[in-house]
C-alpha cells in the first residue's frame, strides 16, 4: 500500500473513531441518569466524599490531650518515600524504667502519595487518614506538619 493510501486510511479511521465517541457522548447527553459530578465549591456544605477517600495523615488526640503513638517508628519504616519522621525521647516511667516516647511526629504532606501504608503498619492505630482535601498554600513550609500536639502524652494502657 502506498503512502497516500495509508494516509487516507488513517484519516478515515480517525473519523470513524471520533464518530463512535461522539455517538456515545450524545447517548449519555440525551439519556440522563444520576448526576455524578458535584459542583465544587458551591456545595461545600453538602459535599459528600467517598468513605475510602484518603486526604492526609492525622493523629487523633482525646479530650485529655493523649494519643496512642508509642514511637515504634513502624509507620516511618513503611513509608515508601520518607514522608514521616519520628523523633523519639526516653521518659522515665513511675516505676523508674526508661520508656520510649515520641518527642515530635513530623509529617511532610507535600511528599505524601496517600498510599495508606503507614496506617496499615501502625500497631496501635495511632494515625488515621482524614477527609481533608484542600491543601493549596502559598508557602511550601506550611505542608510540613507536626502531628502530636504540644504537651500531649501517650494514653494509659498502650504499650
Amino acid at each position: 500500500m502506498s503512502f497516500l493510501g495509508k494516509y487516507i486510511s488513517n484519516v478515515f479511521g480517525a473519523i470513524r473513531s471520533l464518530w463512535k465517541g461522539m455517538k456515545l457522548t450524545g447517548y449519555y447527553f440525551t439519556h440522563h441518569k444520576e448526576i455524578i459530578t458535584q459542583q465544587y465549591p458551591d456545595n461545600k456544605d453538602t459535599l459528600l466524599l467517598p468513605e475510602r477517600f484518603r486526604g492526609e495523615v492525622v493523629m487523633p488526640h482525646d479530650e485529655n490531650n493523649e494519643h496512642a503513638c508509642t514511637g515504634c517508628t513502624a509507620c516511618e519504616l513503611a513509608c515508601p518515600n520518607g514522608t514521616i519522621k519520628i523523633i523519639t525521647k526516653f521518659d522515665i516511667a513511675p516505676d523508674g524504667r526508661k520508656k520510649k516516647a515520641i518527642d515530635t511526629f513530623v509529617y511532610h504532606l507535600e511528599l505524601c502519595t496517600m498510599c495508606n501504608l503507614c496506617i496499615e503498619a501502625c500497631p496501635t492505630d495511632a494515625i488515621k487518614m482524614a477527609q481533608t482535601f484542600e491543601h493549596s498554600v502559598f508557602d511550601r513550609n506550611e505542608l510540613t506538619k507536626k502531628l502530636n500536639k504540644p504537651g500531649s502524652r501517650i494514653r494509659e494502657g498502650i504499650e
